[in-house]
């Protein structure tokens, strides 16, 4: 008797320990697929990861409020600064190292791996809360489902951040705790300027509530406001900040004729089939395990259904979403379907005591079942980990510019202005030398709306169609240094021809300009 209870107790132990460092291990497993891919290059996966990284090691020198100097000629200037990635910038900040290149290179990996990590687990832990099927499962197929999501989700940029927070207010709207989203609001403003997308997320649950209960939540709505307008007037950079959210979000929504990345455009279609295609299958697979159950919707599965609905309309509009819409898809399948898995369990053991070999035979064929899901599985995690790693080894060379920088840093006057040919090569720019300024960068909608004109004018210079383009750049941008990369021959067609320009500097990446000064 005394044996039996140690080995109960025993267990019992073992189980309760299981439970706990389970939540560690899934951590770990995702920390593993994702370095598999971030690892597939020695460069980092995006342009803009170089900026975040360098804005980590100025706020670990400066603190949280940064006397942002280097794009004085955009909304971004010094005055009107505003660090719309603050909270991310501060976590960036812990992997800065001794600060040297190769320290930055090597801590924007490490962050970049485990930020999405934690964003993976916490979706697990949501699955696992309502008590979904095989949630271990349904949480690896984030690293099977989608991988241009994959390649976002390794960027060092605070998207992972983004869903890692988005994720926890989903919990918090399941479980109806809603005081919690007024820190959430909070946080989300100073991680990241996507923080409207919280209120999305309220506005669908208050739907759900509305048609499924009968009733109008109006607590939820009211934390996330308070959270968010805390967050924006508690703030190092208000009301910077304010101003900063009009210039930035108004240009993508109604202003069609201004410049944008190539992130604010749609997938082609078949484009977004190849590379989401499994995403896409979740939710057939989730209206139709909702259909197959014969059940009707309840708060919780129409809110994942409409936040699926949404990040998919989203994604339509702007690949730069391709972030929020796979996982969605996922924890929407993963509630519909999850139910029919616990009838298939319980009709399982049913059969296993019945004599019929009918019935035997359709136990044995069910036991099989899970050997199928976890070969499918891992076939689609090694393809899709395998398509990413291969995307991610197409990057750019991290050395992009190294060269060109430190010969600006090294023979021109502190705080002279940089001409770029392009808009992008700015945060390479600025890791590389923030003993310089520059003309633009970030974004085209800073300087085209801080300046239309003059915005017009460098798109018509850095495209070659200006003749003798140097006194411009001298007198109108106050600028007697250029920098261009090799493809933009049309330009270097007319800086050659230029009796104003002399060539300065030139390596394998880029081409350095000085330019008279005025007689």
């Amino acid at each position: 008797m005394l044996a039996n209870r140690l080995l109960l107790r025993t267990e019992s132990g073992i189980r309760s320990w299981a439970v706990r460092l389970w939540p560690l291990l899934m951590l770990s497993v995702f920390v593993i697929l994702l370095a598999i891919i971030q690892y597939g290059t020695p460069h980092l996966a995006d342009n803009d990861g170089y900026y975040h990284m360098k804005m980590g090691q100025l706020i670990r020198e400066q603190g949280l409020h940064i006397n942002f100097i280097w794009l004085p000629m955009s909304v971004l200037n010094a005055q009107a600064f505003y660090d719309h990635h603050l909270l991310y910038h501060v976590y960036l900040a812990l992997f800065v190292g001794d600060g040297s290149p190769v320290a930055l290179l090597n801590g924007a990996k490490s962050a970049a791996i485990l930020m999405p990590a934690m964003a993976f687990t916490a979706i697990w832990w949501l699955l696992r809360s309502r008590e979904v099927p095989w949630a271990t499962a349904w949480a690896l197929g984030l690293c099977a489902i989608s991988e241009a999501f994959l390649f976002r989700m390794s960027v060092p940029r605070a998207q992972s951040a983004s869903l890692l927070v988005l994720v926890l207010a989903t919990h918090v709207l399941f479980t109806r705790r809603y005081v919690l989203l007024l820190p959430l609001g909070f946080i989300y403003v100073w991680l990241y300027n996507a923080f409207p997308l919280i209120l999305a997320l309220v506005a669908a649950e208050a739907c759900a509530a509305l048609v499924t209960e009968r009733r109008i939540n109006w607590r939820a709505p009211l934390y996330t406001i308070i959270g968010i307008a805390l967050g924006l007037v508690i703030n190092p950079y208000f009301p910077a900040d304010i101003t900063f959210i009009i210039h930035h979000l108004l240009p993508k929504i109604g202003q069609p004729e201004t410049s944008v990345g190539n992130e604010w455009y749609p997938y082609e279609t078949w484009r977004l089939v190849e590379n989401s295609g499994a995403s896409l299958t979740l939710l057939v697979l989730g209206v139709f395990g909702l259909g197959w159950s014969g059940r009707r919707f309840d708060r919780i599965t129409l809110t994942s259904f409409l936040l699926m609905l949404l990040f998919g309309i989203m994604l339509l509009k702007a690949r730069r979403f391709i972030e929020y819409f796979p996982p969605f898809a996922l924890i929407f399948a993963a509630l519909t379907v999850g139910p029919l898995l616990y009838e298939w369990y319980t009709q399982r053991k049913t059969l296993a005591m019945s004599s019929d070999r009918f019935d035997q035979a359709a136990v044995w064929f069910r036991r099989l079942i899970p050997f199928g899901i976890a070969l499918a599985l891992g076939t689609m995690l090694f393809l899709s980990i395998s398509s990413s790693r291969e995307t991610m080894s197409g990057t750019r060379q991290s050395a992009t510019f190294a060269e060109s920088s430190e010969w600006l840093r090294t023979n021109t006057p502190e705080g002279s202005m940089v001409f770029q040919t392009d808009w992008d090569d700015f945060p390479r720019l600025f890791f590389y030398n923030t003993h310089n300024v520059y003309l633009i960068g970030l974004d085209p909608t800073y300087m085209q709306i801080y300046d239309p004109e003059l915005y017009a004018d460098w798109v018509d210079m850095t495209r070659g169609k200006v003749d003798n383009p140097g006194a411009s750049i001298r007198d109108r941008y106050g600028a007697q240094y250029v920098i261009s990369d090799l493809t933009h021959t049309d330009f270097m067609r007319k800086a050659k021809n230029d009796p104003l320009m002399h060539e300065v500097h030139r390596d394998q990446y880029a081409v350095v300009y000085q330019i008279d000064p005025k007689p």
